[in-house]
């Protein structure tokens, strides 16, 4: 019985969850479940509504760290994603809750929630929000990110960990949400972005997600022509 994944596609965990099981190699089936107003039985895998949540045979989990970790460990024959030692397990992590929990409040719900998911359900725009998360709040966060790629390909050891693959996942609904790294300031991390982008397991999500954006996008700006 294959690994079934709950949750939205435009969404950073659960795109973080994707990301972990395609760079594992891992099968998986996608059951669509939107968040905020999620079915009764979801709740019965995640009491607290939120998105992801994961289903591998009988053992039910929530939260994109706990699951990916949990693949990690439990499918150990694949790529590893969470490091070989003590210390870049722990560096990972870190840098995994640091995208989650410090650029996703900024680049998610910041920047892709007021350019794209309010207009297409007819809510304006908080522009204000967006740019003081991109010429305030935003840049110390890749200032730190920068200096901790240093000329490294990857932030931890020299091979891709869920680090990498969580500070993506925000990036890519920053872009979602018009706006780009700008690589004349942060030249590290814009060509990690640009290395992310460019693997198949990236390049496999993207198109799908980008009609997705476009299409509210559009409906938001039917919302807007019809006001």
């Amino acid at each position: 019985m294959p690994i079934t994944v709950f949750g939205a596609p435009l969404s950073p965990f659960v795109r973080k969850v994707r990301l972990c099981l395609q760079e594992k190699g891992l099968d998986y089936g996608l059951e669509v479940v939107m968040p905020f107003t999620p079915p009764e039985w979801y709740l019965q895998l995640n009491p607290l509504g939120r998105i992801p949540a994961l289903k591998d045979e009988d053992l039910c989990l929530a939260d994109s760290s706990v699951i990916c970790q949990y693949l990690d460990e439990t499918y150990d024959q694949t790529a590893q994603l969470y490091g070989d030692s003590p210390a870049d397990r722990a560096q990972i992590r870190w840098l995994e809750k640091y995208a989650d929990y410090e650029l996703a409040p900024l680049t998610t719900f910041g920047i892709f929630r007021n350019r794209v998911l309010k207009p297409s359900s007819g809510k304006p725009c908080n522009e204000e929000t967006v740019q003081s998360a991109l010429n305030e709040k935003l840049p110390p966060h890749f200032d730190y990110l920068e200096r901790q790629l240093g000329e490294n390909a990857f932030f931890i050891g020299e091979q891709l960990s869920i680090a990498d693959i969580a500070v993506a996942c925000q990036l890519i609904n920053m872009e979602h949400g018009g706006e780009m790294i700008d690589a004349g300031r942060w030249p590290a991390l814009a060509a990690h972005y640009s290395r992310m982008k460019a693997r198949e397991s990236v390049e496999n999500l993207l198109p799908g997600e980008q009609r997705m954006t476009a299409k509210l996008i559009e409906m938001g700006r039917k919302a807007t022509s019809a006001n």
